[in-house]
């Protein structure tokens, strides 16, 4: 995607679209949507590290998923600015067959027979929500963001596969993938630069990148008892 920006234009937006912090989660639950999940105090740390990151820029508007996990990590940055908080349904975690239940490597919802028949088409998914939906929100989600910091910066709190799912589309790579290649960290910022209303580059910066652990980091290979503990 092209970098070239005409720096003397003043229709340049920048829209931030960042992971959440690492969640309170001991019982390794796949949380997706459910309420009553919250940020760990590492988690809390991660949040106010990217508010200090964030508090020389222009931002002018702030918005989460309605998670808690979300708003909670928005809410330095939105204080650090002075804002209120915005919530957009559209920023929600994608929906999950596999909700409430564990999922960890050897053990967890995957070892039963009856939960196989959700595996079947790794393309739509056949599991969950269809990355075809998430596009079609989450670019919604984006431009709405856009007209509301038009000329200035926007961070949107959201979760890690409807990120990479955007994020993916916007750089024309296939939709469906290995999960444990996606390039989303914890705490990550994936911002999206918009001249006028067209989407110009699409970088990636990991602000807490020192706070997370070694296995939730991109490529990192999952490590059993460890990696079901964190959700998305």
């Amino acid at each position: 995607m092209s970098d070239d920006i005409n720096k003397n234009d003043s229709d340049v937006t920048v829209v931030h679209l960042m992971r959440h912090g690492e969640v309170a989660n001991p019982d390794g639950i796949l949380y997706g949507r459910l309420a009553g999940y919250h940020l760990s105090e590492l988690g809390r740390q991660m949040a106010d590290r990217v508010a200090e990151h964030l508090a020389p820029r222009d931002v002018t508007h702030v918005c989460a998923s309605p998670l808690e996990r979300a708003q909670e990590t928005a809410t330095p940055i939105a204080k650090a600015h002075g804002l209120d908080l915005a919530t957009d349904e559209r920023l929600i975690e994608a929906g999950n067959v596999f909700q409430g239940k564990t999922f960890g490597v050897g053990d967890g919802a995957l070892k039963k027979p009856a939960n196989w028949k959700h595996l079947v088409n790794p393309f739509r998914p056949s599991w969950g929500e269809p990355y075809v939906d998430q596009v079609v929100r989450m670019m919604g989600a984006l431009d709405a963001a856009k007209d509301a910091a038009r000329g200035h910066e926007a961070v949107l709190v959201s979760h890690q596969l409807p990120i990479w799912i955007v994020r993916s589309y916007v750089e024309r790579r296939r939709l469906w993938h290995d999960p444990r290649k996606r390039q989303c960290t914890l705490a990550s910022l994936t911002t999206f630069t918009y001249q006028g209303d067209k989407i110009v580059s699409v970088g990636y910066t990991e602000p807490a990148i020192d706070l997370v652990p070694a296995h939730l980091r991109a490529g990192a290979q999952p490590v059993k008892g460890k990696d079901k503990a964190f959700g998305a």
